[in-house]
Protein backbone atom coordinates (compact mmCIF):
# COMPACT_ATOMS: atom_id res chain seq x y z
CA UNK A 1 0.00 0.00 0.00
CA UNK A 2 1.46 3.19 -0.87
CA UNK A 3 -1.03 6.36 0.40
CA UNK A 4 -0.61 9.45 -1.06
CA UNK A 5 -1.61 13.22 0.11
CA UNK A 6 -1.45 15.82 3.02
CA UNK A 7 -5.02 16.91 4.45
CA UNK A 8 -6.27 19.59 6.63
CA UNK A 9 -9.12 18.13 8.71
CA UNK A 10 -10.77 19.60 11.46
CA UNK A 11 -11.37 17.76 14.26
CA UNK A 12 -14.51 17.87 17.08
CA UNK A 13 -14.65 18.18 20.49
CA UNK A 14 -15.00 14.68 21.41
CA UNK A 15 -12.26 13.58 19.00
CA UNK A 16 -13.62 12.71 15.51
CA UNK A 17 -12.01 13.52 12.68
CA UNK A 18 -13.85 12.93 9.18
CA UNK A 19 -11.76 10.70 6.85
CA UNK A 20 -10.88 13.02 3.86
CA UNK A 21 -12.07 12.20 0.62
CA UNK A 22 -9.12 11.31 -1.30
CA UNK A 23 -7.91 8.75 1.65
CA UNK A 24 -11.05 7.02 2.22
CA UNK A 25 -10.98 6.23 -1.64
CA UNK A 26 -7.60 4.69 -1.24
CA UNK A 27 -8.63 2.53 1.89
CA UNK A 28 -11.92 1.80 0.12
CA UNK A 29 -10.55 -1.89 -0.32
CA UNK A 30 -9.60 -2.45 3.37
CA UNK A 31 -11.22 -0.08 5.20
CA UNK A 32 -14.18 -2.57 6.75
CA UNK A 33 -10.91 -4.41 8.58
CA UNK A 34 -9.99 -1.63 10.27
CA UNK A 35 -7.55 0.30 11.88
CA UNK A 36 -4.76 1.01 14.44
CA UNK A 37 -4.06 4.07 15.64
CA UNK A 38 -0.59 5.09 18.11
CA UNK A 39 1.73 7.44 19.07
CA UNK A 40 4.95 8.21 17.14
CA UNK A 41 8.40 7.07 17.73
CA UNK A 42 10.09 9.69 16.70
CA UNK A 43 7.63 12.62 15.99
CA UNK A 44 4.57 14.16 18.36
CA UNK A 45 2.08 13.08 16.17
CA UNK A 46 0.22 10.24 15.88
CA UNK A 47 0.20 6.92 13.38
CA UNK A 48 -3.06 5.45 11.53
CA UNK A 49 -2.72 1.80 10.29
CA UNK A 50 -4.47 -0.05 8.67
CA UNK A 51 -5.36 -3.12 9.98
CA UNK A 52 -3.08 -5.23 7.61
CA UNK A 53 0.04 -2.73 8.07
CA UNK A 54 -0.36 -3.43 11.26
CA UNK A 55 -0.12 -6.84 11.66
CA UNK A 56 2.94 -7.08 9.54
CA UNK A 57 4.40 -4.63 12.54
CA UNK A 58 3.42 -6.55 14.70
CA UNK A 59 4.69 -9.76 13.02
CA UNK A 60 8.27 -7.77 12.82
CA UNK A 61 7.74 -7.07 17.03
CA UNK A 62 6.55 -10.60 18.22
CA UNK A 63 9.58 -11.86 16.64
CA UNK A 64 11.61 -9.78 19.36
CA UNK A 65 12.83 -11.96 22.63
CA UNK A 66 10.82 -10.79 25.37
CA UNK A 67 13.62 -12.61 27.78
CA UNK A 68 15.75 -9.52 26.48
CA UNK A 69 15.17 -6.60 28.82
CA UNK A 70 15.42 -3.82 26.16
CA UNK A 71 13.17 -5.30 24.19
CA UNK A 72 10.25 -6.14 27.11
CA UNK A 73 11.01 -2.48 27.12
CA UNK A 74 10.67 -1.68 23.68
CA UNK A 75 7.51 -3.72 23.06
CA UNK A 76 5.87 -1.91 25.99
CA UNK A 77 6.46 1.31 25.26
CA UNK A 78 6.02 0.93 21.81
CA UNK A 79 2.08 -0.92 22.50
CA UNK A 80 1.64 2.60 24.87
CA UNK A 81 -1.48 4.14 23.69
CA UNK A 82 -2.30 1.52 20.97
CA UNK A 83 -6.09 1.53 19.60
CA UNK A 84 -7.70 -0.67 17.56
CA UNK A 85 -10.75 2.03 15.56
CA UNK A 86 -13.22 1.64 13.11
CA UNK A 87 -14.74 4.27 11.03
CA UNK A 88 -18.21 5.24 12.30
CA UNK A 89 -21.24 5.24 10.27
CA UNK A 90 -20.40 8.89 9.09
CA UNK A 91 -16.90 8.18 7.93
CA UNK A 92 -15.22 9.47 11.10
CA UNK A 93 -12.19 8.26 13.45
CA UNK A 94 -13.04 8.90 17.10
CA UNK A 95 -9.05 9.57 18.71
CA UNK A 96 -8.84 8.71 22.30
CA UNK A 97 -8.03 11.82 24.97
CA UNK A 98 -4.77 10.31 25.83
CA UNK A 99 -3.55 10.32 22.44
CA UNK A 100 -4.96 13.91 21.60
CA UNK A 101 -2.75 15.05 24.37
CA UNK A 102 0.58 13.14 23.34
CA UNK A 103 -0.24 14.62 20.07
CA UNK A 104 -1.24 18.09 21.24
CA UNK A 105 -4.08 18.50 18.71
CA UNK A 106 -6.19 20.92 18.64
CA UNK A 107 -9.30 21.50 16.05
CA UNK A 108 -7.03 21.71 13.56
CA UNK A 109 -4.81 18.92 11.90
CA UNK A 110 -3.37 17.29 9.23
CA UNK A 111 -3.36 13.88 7.87
CA UNK A 112 -0.66 13.20 5.89
CA UNK A 113 0.29 9.84 3.98
CA UNK A 114 3.67 8.27 4.80
CA UNK A 115 4.09 5.84 2.38
CA UNK A 116 1.85 2.92 4.38
CA UNK A 117 0.44 4.47 6.86
CA UNK A 118 -1.15 8.22 7.95
CA UNK A 119 0.41 10.66 10.11
CA UNK A 120 -1.95 12.24 12.25
CA UNK A 121 -0.81 16.20 13.63
CA UNK A 122 -1.63 19.39 14.81
CA UNK A 123 -1.45 22.11 11.97
CA UNK A 124 0.90 24.05 13.98
CA UNK A 125 3.71 21.28 14.80
CA UNK A 126 3.16 20.12 11.05
CA UNK A 127 4.07 22.93 9.96
CA UNK A 128 6.89 23.86 12.20
CA UNK A 129 8.54 20.56 11.14
CA UNK A 130 8.46 21.00 7.61
CA UNK A 131 9.93 24.20 8.17
CA UNK A 132 12.60 23.11 10.73
CA UNK A 133 15.49 25.37 10.12
CA UNK A 134 18.07 22.56 11.40
CA UNK A 135 17.13 20.48 8.65
CA UNK A 136 18.38 20.59 5.46
CA UNK A 137 16.38 18.44 3.17
CA UNK A 138 18.92 18.52 0.25
CA UNK A 139 21.54 17.43 2.68
CA UNK A 140 19.04 14.79 4.20
CA UNK A 141 17.56 13.91 0.60
CA UNK A 142 21.10 13.29 -0.59
CA UNK A 143 21.98 11.19 2.92
CA UNK A 144 19.22 8.99 2.65
CA UNK A 145 18.54 8.28 -0.86
CA UNK A 146 22.02 9.18 -2.80
CA UNK A 147 23.38 5.57 -2.40
CA UNK A 148 20.14 4.15 -3.40
CA UNK A 149 20.17 2.78 -7.12
CA UNK A 150 17.66 -0.05 -7.65
CA UNK A 151 19.53 -0.39 -11.16
CA UNK A 152 22.66 -1.23 -9.30
CA UNK A 153 24.71 0.08 -12.42
CA UNK A 154 26.31 2.99 -10.53
CA UNK A 155 23.98 5.60 -12.31
CA UNK A 156 22.02 7.80 -10.80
Amino acid sequence: MNLIGVHECKMDNKGRIMLPAPLKKQLLPIIEQGFVVKRSVFQNCLELYPQKEWTQVMTQVNSLNRFVKKNNDFIRIFNAGVKMIDLDSAGRINVSNDLIAFANLSSNIVMCSAGNIIEIWDKNAYEKTLNNPDIDFSVLAEEVMGNSNAAGNELS
